[in-house]
């Protein structure tokens, strides 16, 4: 069944229900629900899951009829090197609810992901890992959310089987600073595993840039989010694909496409040193002349002229910044919907995002 882009007229609820603590903010807003029907993408970027794909599409086709909606399942082969290109190919001809993207290279997961989204039709829209970690079964209570008013559900690990101690303890303190440093709502303890209605994805796919961190585009809409909570469980075949490089790589990305607060940790810099410098110039004011007011001397010499330096570093850095917003091309704002005079005309815009000098 062929279903066209949708235009939407979405409501203002979002349940209160049963939610824990979070960085980020929820809102309570009245209003009417969504339909039950529509079509449901989902979008599985892939990279070497040749063990672990057939189980995947299996576990897949068995929950997504207790949602309620069609659906469409997109597989984005990322430039694997095993037999997963042939598995999908296989897997589509046999299902003709199955589409898959092969990208001529090994692009990332971010965008393979992207790609995905630029492709999917659905009136919501599911990204979820291929490895199974993130349980297909969840999916039916997203759209439950989703339907009552929801715009993104995210799912929010309770658990997470099979990682170290390690790993547990620097994702969860990556997640709160990374949380801290971003600057509007962002949740913590997640991954890429959620649901995005159709406004929210066609706000990030107008986002011009091309260096992209999927998790922060989707909080930076500002759309209502709210989290599903689950277990994530260990890999059922295959290995990871995000060696500790990888991970530090992303780590990074995340930091500096998302947040100016490293480059604004100049401006501390600057402060710290001229307060030092200051201090040593009173203490060799008010030394008698000795070998220590001569230390005092050149320290407050030396501290002041570093603060000068870093203060035109942190300058400089401030608008390098502003040209490198700027470059981004990002919208001013996002529009979630239009109302018109009538009820009945309400139309859904975000994805005529405007695009204006703030």
């Amino acid at each position: 069944m062929n279903h066209p882009r949708p235009d939407h007229s979405t409501g203002d609820t979002l349940p209160a229900a049963g939610r824990a603590p979070d960085i980020l903010r929820h809102r309570q807003m009245g209003g009417m629900p969504r339909a039950s029907h529509g079509l449901l993408s989902i979008v599985i970027p892939c990279h070497n899951e040749e063990e672990v794909i057939e189980a995947t599409h299996s576990r897949l086709v068995d929950v997504l009829p207790a949602t309620g909606m069609d659906f469409e399942i997109i597989y984005i082969d990322d430039g694997s090197r095993d037999g997963t290109l042939a598995r999908l190919e296989a897997i589509a001809s046999r299902d003709n609810r199955a589409e898959v993207i092969e990208l001529s290279r090994n692009f990332g997961q971010q965008s393979a992901m992207s790609a995905g989204l630029a492709r999917a039709r659905g009136d919501a829209v599911v990204i979820i890992d291929a490895d199974l970690q993130d349980p297909p079964e969840v999916i039916p209570e997203m759209v439950e959310r989703w339907r009552q008013g929801a715009d993104v559900a995210y799912g929010r690990r309770r658990s997470r089987e099979g990682e170290t101690w390690f790993k547990l303890v620097t994702a969860s303190l990556f997640h709160r600073f990374f949380a801290s440093l971003v600057p509007y709502p962002i949740p913590v303890d997640t991954g890429d595993f959620k649901l995005l209605d159709r406004a929210v994805v066609d706000a990030v796919c107008g986002l011009p840039e091309k260096r992209r961190y999927l998790r922060s585009l989707v909080a930076w809409t500002g759309f209502r989010q709210v989290p599903v909570w689950y277990d994530r469980h260990a890999r059922s075949a295959g290995e990871t694909k995000y060696s500790t490089r990888k991970l530090i790589r992303l780590a990074i990305d995340a930091v500096m496409l998302s947040s100016d607060t490293p480059l604004r940790a100049a401006w501390w810099a600057a402060g710290v040193l001229a307060t030092f410098g200051v201090g040593c110039a009173l203490l060799a004011c008010l030394m008698p002349a000795s070998d220590g007011t001569l230390v005092a001397t050149i320290g407050a010499m030396i501290a002041l002229v570093g603060a000068v330096q870093t203060s035109a570093v942190a300058i400089v850095g401030e608008y390098v910044v502003r040209t490198y917003r700027e470059v981004q091309g990002r919208p001013s704002w996002v529009t979630r919907r239009t109302i018109h005079g009538r009820a009945d005309a309400a139309t859904d815009d975000a994805s005529r995002s405007n695009s204006r000098a703030a």
